[in-house]
């Protein structure tokens, strides 16, 4: 399996197809995966089979590792257009998260305050108090919402705890606008052979009812990119995609895609 583990807690920076050139924070261990989630389309592979040995990296660990690649790249360039807590899984279970945003603030504040801070997540810890209010102080609040549909997110995002779709959703409306809605659409069959694709009326319709309550600054919508553990599953074309981002735009709502 060609699938992609991160080092930790700072690596690239790296071309991204959504948000430019980004210095990532991967605050999980740098041998393996942890998430709350176990999508089989993740590009980390699938959690049975990365399981970490190392321990996550401390608040301190990465203060001191962004702070000197910041003060590399303002000597040395590229300077970076966003910071980005992505990685090896979901950051926002890092008990120390809401600690080591405020360190992110004063360090972009510090070296490159032109540069947003964003964060890449599956939304599964947003009911936190704590979580909620530190991704309220970050430029780029990502949070995923591949459907609407609970036996697709079973089968595809595959959560590793209680998950309800719609208290998430609810939790995503608190945010008052001040987040970015991230929708993988896919098409092909699971390891069992059951279709997996979401990009039909049947699912697009109630997720656009959807993103018309949570009323998000933007939406981003993408597919498969790299090899995925699950050999079976698909990209969605550049039409789908396309006409999907259509629908979008017509609510009133931003909408970039990447295929």
């Amino acid at each position: 399996m060609s699938t992609v583990i991160y080092p930790s807690p700072i690596f690239g920076p790296v071309h991204s197809r959504r948000l430019g050139v980004s210095l990532g924070i991967n605050l999980l261990p740098a041998d393996g995966k942890v998430c709350s989630f176990d999508c089989i389309y993740c590009e980390c592979g699938l959690n049975d089979e990365r399981r970490p040995k190392a321990k996550m990296p401390t608040r301190e660990d990465v203060r001191t590792a962004l702070e000197a690649r910041l003060q590399q790249m303002a000597a040395e360039g590229p300077r970076p257009d966003v910071l980005t807590f992505a990685g090896n899984g979901e950051p926002t279970i890092h008990p120390q998260f809401p600690e080591i945003i405020e360190d992110t603030r004063a360090l972009r504040d510090r070296y490159c305050p032109e540069a947003r801070i964003s964060v890449l997540s599956n939304a599964t810890q947003i009911l936190r108090p704590a979580v909620h209010d530190a991704l309220l102080r970050v430029d780029n609040n990502i949070l995923k919402l591949d459907t609407t549909d609970a036996a697709f997110i079973n089968a595809v995002d595959r959560p590793c705890g209680h998950y309800d779709v719609e208290t998430i959703v609810e939790a995503m409306c608190r945010f008052n606008g001040h987040a970015i809605i991230q929708t993988m659409f896919l098409t092909g069959t699971d390891a069992n052979g059951t279709d997996v694709d979401n990009t039909s009326e049947r699912f697009v319709t109630p997720w656009l009812q959807t993103l018309e309550r949570i009323q998000p600054e933007r939406v981003m919508i993408y597919t498969i990119d790299r090899e995925t553990p699950v050999r079976t599953l698909r990209k969605a074309t550049p039409e789908v995609l396309d006409a999907i981002a259509d629908q979008v735009r017509a609510l009133g709502l931003e909408c970039s895609v990447a295929y």
